[in-house]
């Protein structure tokens, strides 16, 4: 294993994640993958030893807060044993058995005396194999830890053991699914946030040097505005999405998507994937409150936090956390689904000059570099505005191999903070779309009620598209009384 120093100061940003572990929201990301032959434990465990560890050394140290600020130490008492397990699942052992254990396994907090990560696996699931896997968010954003685990997987089963997978540029634009899911929005690290990674090229990385972040902020009357947008933002609307938490959190995922037809559907409508697929989670999350009898007027909107990736790309693989966030309201009392596409396209076309990205970043190094005393209200104060957290991270366009074994499925959860109580994932892999959804079980007991409901939405804007005169964009007073018909009367907001 390369050396690695004793002692490292942890980024500021790193360190707000840190500290924003609570009972009710546990930082970790969580992720599932299901392979569809057997993975025996040693060979999982020779994975971790032979990749995991050997090419990121910072696995093997853990996080210590100290007075003087929080620190990379190398565990002296470094066991494996504890960090590789097996598990078994009751009953039947079948996916609703793997979904409660996930969340069962979420909802416990990694141990701080030691390298806050896990894997357990679950040797035999459904007559293969099965992993859960547990890293705190301190180590990584969502960009990073992919690239992490795209190195323990190889693009054929008998790959030598030390391959390390690299993307071809023949599947290079379909593995970066994030930044066509995201693009009105990425398009803000090209324009507006250039500076971000200027910054970083000229060695002032905002990581390690947020207030760099707000020397530019002063700078412009626009970011000004920004600031003051945010400041004077409105807490999120009540709804049951929003409440007080509990410790235990529920996690379900649908059958995914096929890509291409996503992308087919997001052509013919003029728009992105991105719009295709907020409109499916819009509609899902308005078709379960319509079923448990929350009015629903047409201004509805439920506000969720949106990651935005603001690495470069020779900088994905890189450990740490360097996105941004935006804030983006969910037409949710729009009962059409052509309606909701079009206004979240314009809505996330708004988002594209944004500062909102490079100013969150900046807020949380500067907070994390400072008094724990000073960050809990201001992440208090933005959790308010908010009621999930929606997250895209992309996956390989080809099938992979773990140990030998094939992937055939996998998804992942990121934490919430604060009073946030539900986080929704969305990840590419093997051109399908893989929905993912977790929730605060004293908000939502039973998850897959709102998951299920994701293909429902989007097999209504397939139908729209297959209703419409080829060339001609779909009419959505036309389409309107036939999804009325599909839904029934009580799913009509008006009725």
């Amino acid at each position: 294993m390369p050396h690695k120093k004793e002692s490292e100061r942890i980024s500021g940003i790193d360190t707000a994640w840190l500290r924003m572990e609570r009972p009710t929201n546990l930082m970790m990301i969580t992720g599932v993958m299901i392979l569809s032959e057997r993975l025996p434990y040693q060979r999982l465990r020779e994975v971790i030893e032979t990749r995991f560890l050997r090419h990121y050394p910072r696995f093997a140290q853990r996080a210590v807060q100290k007075a003087a600020g929080a620190f990379w130490e190398k565990d002296p008492h470094f066991d494996i044993g504890r960090h590789v397990l097996r598990i078994g699942l009751p009953g039947q052992a079948d996916k609703s058995e793997l979904e409660r254990l996930a969340s069962d396994l979420m909802s416990t907090p990694l141990d701080f005396s030691k390298p806050m990560w896990q894997f357990h696996l679950i040797e035999d699931y459904q007559g293969g194999s099965a992993v859960i896997l547990r890293i705190h968010h301190c180590y990584a954003d969502g960009i990073a830890l992919i690239r992490v685990l795209l190195s323990l997987t190889d693009t054929a089963s008998d790959a030598l053991p030390a391959q390390i997978v690299e993307q071809d540029e023949e599947h290079a634009e379909d593995a970066g699914l994030f930044r066509r899911f995201f693009e009105p929005v990425d398009k803000v690290v090209h324009t507006t946030l250039k500076l971000g990674r200027e910054l970083v090229e000229e060695g002032a990385d905002i990581v390690m040097h947020p207030a760099h972040a707000f020397d530019y902020a002063r700078n412009g009357a626009r970011l000004a505005k920004e600031i003051a947008r945010i400041a004077l933002m409105s807490d999120d609307s009540r709804t049951r999405f929003k409440g007080e938490l509990g410790v235990s959190k529920r996690v379900a995922w649908a059958e995914p998507l096929d890509l291409r037809e996503v992308k087919t559907i997001a052509k013919v409508l003029g728009g992105s994937v991105n719009d295709v697929l907020l409109a499916a989670v819009a509609g899902a999350l308005r078709a379960y409150l319509v079923e448990q009898g929350d009015p629903i007027p047409e201004n509805l909107q439920l506000r969720a936090i949106v990651p935005v990736n603001l690495r470069s790309q020779e900088k994905a693989a890189r450990l740490g956390n360097f996105f941004g966030l935006v804030f983006l309201s969910l037409p949710v009392g729009i009962a059409n689904p052509l309606e909701r596409v079009y206004e979240i396209r314009q809505r996330m076309n708004e988002l594209k000059e944004s500062y909102q990205p490079i100013l969150a970043l900046g807020l949380l190094g500067t907070v994390g570099m400072g008094p724990n005393m000073l960050q809990q209200p201001v992440l208090n104060i933005l959790s308010r505005k908010a009621s999930a957290v929606m997250t895209n991270v992309p996956g390989p366009a080809q099938a992979l191999y773990l140990g030998g074994s094939r992937l055939s499925e996998m998804m992942f959860w990121v934490p919430q903070s604060g009073q946030i109580g539900m986080g929704v994932s969305i990840l590419s892999y093997n051109n399908r779309v893989h929905f993912g959804l977790m929730v605060d079980q004293k908000l939502v007991a039973d998850p897959q009620a709102v998951i299920g409901r994701f293909a429902g939405e989007f097999e209504k804007l397939l139908l729209t598209v297959l209703m419409s005169p080829w060339g001609q964009e779909p009419d959505s007073r036309r389409i309107e009384h036939t999804l009325k018909a599909l839904d029934g009367p009580e799913h009509d907001p008006k009725s």
